[in-house]
């Protein structure tokens, strides 16, 4: 299956276009130190910043995308806000599916009262918008990264229950299942070794598109103040927050974290969205 899916994705303009975009986002991620002209909290250019002039793309030999209000290199800090950015989101991700899957493999599992038990919390859960989910609880942990992973991953892990569950519940009825239960295979044998990787499937094809929705999500809580860090930490969404009072002056220092927030999300969405279709049986060409 996976292996038909990934000769459909080759065919797909739309999966070579996401797959491109969020190999870029990667390798720029990864190769941040080599690539980024200064450090992420360097200010190199603090001196050529006045209280009405923030010199632009160009106006200054060294600064290819000119500098920020605090006199760092924009250029370097949106390199060094890519690997900020994959890191939460990555995290984030891996948090949300981790849990995400243990309720949903006990309640699609067992069963009965313990699967009513926890749907009711995960219809809770999901009774709260995701964000504001998420604010609330960076809000209680305090003000740094690893509040907004958490924040972040503990919102998507309703998403992923509910998912993984319904995927385990439409399995169950299936042939091998049943003679897998005709052999005599215990309970847990059968979850663990038949449903459960069979049923993984669109909870990967969700975990992609997550990435996508954790990454907004982090520019979003950095938005609001809930990263930490000081002023000048290089992180997309700290950068729109500084970029409000510059948008007479200075509109590219918003324009261009938000550009790369925007494509990079339309990368995993796309990617996302192309190996659902890939996987679907309806969707699949005869």
């Amino acid at each position: 299956m996976w292996k038909d899916a990934f000769r459909r994705l080759r065919r797909n303009p739309a999966a070579v276009a996401g797959a491109v975009i969020v190999g870029l986002f990667i390798l720029v991620s990864l190769l941040a130190p080599l690539l980024a002209p200064y450090g992420g909290n360097d200010l190199p250019g603090r001196t050529s910043i006045t209280p009405t002039s923030i010199p632009g793309p160009g106006d200054i030999d060294g600064y290819p995308l000119g500098l920020d209000r605090f006199g760092g290199d924009v250029l370097s800090k949106l390199l060094w806000g890519a690997r900020a950015s994959l890191i939460i989101g990555v995290v984030s991700t891996a948090l949300g599916l981790a849990g995400g899957v243990l309720l949903g493999v006990i309640a699609g599992g067992l069963g009965g009262w313990v699967d009513s038990v926890i749907m009711r919390f995960v219809d809770i859960l999901l009774s709260v918008p995701n964000l504001l989910l998420a604010v609330s609880i960076a809000a209680l942990l305090g003000q740094n990264s690893a509040s907004i992973m958490i924040a972040i991953g503990v919102s998507q892990v309703p998403i992923f229950a509910r998912l993984l569950r319904s995927s385990m519940i439409s399995q169950r009825s299936a042939d091998y299942i049943l003679s897998a239960q005709t052999l005599g295979l215990s309970r847990r044998t059968i979850t663990m070794s038949h449903l459960l990787p069979n049923s993984m499937g669109p909870v990967i094809v969700q975990a992609t598109l997550t990435l996508a929705t954790a990454v907004i999500d982090a520019a979003a809580l950095s938005f609001l103040g809930l990263g930490g860090g000081l002023p000048q930490t290089a992180e997309w969404g700290r950068m729109l927050t500084y970029a409000q009072a510059e948008l007479g002056v200075a509109p590219q220092l918003a324009f261009l974290p938000g550009i790369c927030i925007a494509v990079t999300a339309l990368g995993f969405t796309l990617l996302g969205e192309s190996l659902r279709e890939a996987l679907d049986p309806k969707t699949r060409r005869k």
